[in-house]
């Protein structure tokens, strides 16, 4: 069965242009060519273009066309390492989003106000933690306190606080540091932990529908890989 190029566009709402760029870039199979110079395509070729379209949700459209390339290059095994990344980050995104939501959840009020800004002793005092471990999380980058101009003692703001907090929290809930600072970013990204909390559901939204768009994904390039001549 032959197909033009504007049989495969026509079915995803795609310009000619863009199958021809998709061939070029090794998405597609190479097309075999009429008498007459023009590309002709295959029921393979419309089930490549299906595929790499159904990857780009689960993978991104970088790691979609990488696949594409190493199964069509007959590099199967570095398509499937190319898959396991992506897997491997999405755990790593679950992992954190329940470090935040654990870390959230947990997180109780102080018995009394917190002062605008105080110095390593008070807040190391207040935790029951040495201003050792304090000094660790600055240089490990989880807090970067200021220093005072005319005494060089840190002093934390109340920013500071809370992330100092957040950090004692996750420390006691097992976490390392390199998996706090991850959390903390996303608490000061999202301009703290009310506004964070408020997206959570968006959040864990988004990362269930990438986890379905790698089944659907899966399942189009399992297809792909079972047509004749793939």
């Amino acid at each position: 069965m032959r197909l033009r190029p504007i049989d495969l566009a026509r079915e995803h709402g795609l310009s000619t242009q863009a199958v021809r760029n998709y061939e070029e870039a090794g998405i597609l199979p190479p097309a075999g060519r009429s008498p007459s110079g023009y590309r002709v395509y295959a029921p393979r070729h419309a089930a490549a273009l299906r595929t790499f379209l159904a990857l780009i949700p689960a993978h991104g459209h970088a790691t979609a066309t990488a696949i594409m390339r190493a199964v069509n290059e007959g590099a199967v095994e570095e398509a499937l390492r190319l898959i396991d990344g992506s897997h491997a980050q999405l755990a790593e995104d679950r992992r954190t989003l329940e470090a935040v939501d654990l870390a959230l959840g947990g997180l109780a009020p102080p018995a009394e106000p917190a002062p605008g800004e105080t110095f390593i002793g008070p807040l190391a005092h207040r935790l029951g933690i040495r201003p050792a471990t304090l000094r660790k999380w600055q240089r490990a980058g989880l807090i970067t306190p200021r220093r005072d101009p005319h005494t060089g003692y840190r002093v934390y703001t109340a920013t500071d606080v809370r992330d100092v907090l957040l950090a004692h929290q996750l420390r006691r809930g097992g976490h390392g540091l390199a998996r706090i600072a991850q959390v903390l970013e996303q608490v000061r990204t999202a301009g703290g932990p009310e506004p964070l909390q408020a997206t959570m559901n968006e959040w864990r939204a988004r990362l269930t529908a990438r986890g379905r768009a790698m089944l659907s994904g899966a399942t189009a390039l399992d297809t792909y890989l079972k047509t004749p001549g793939s």
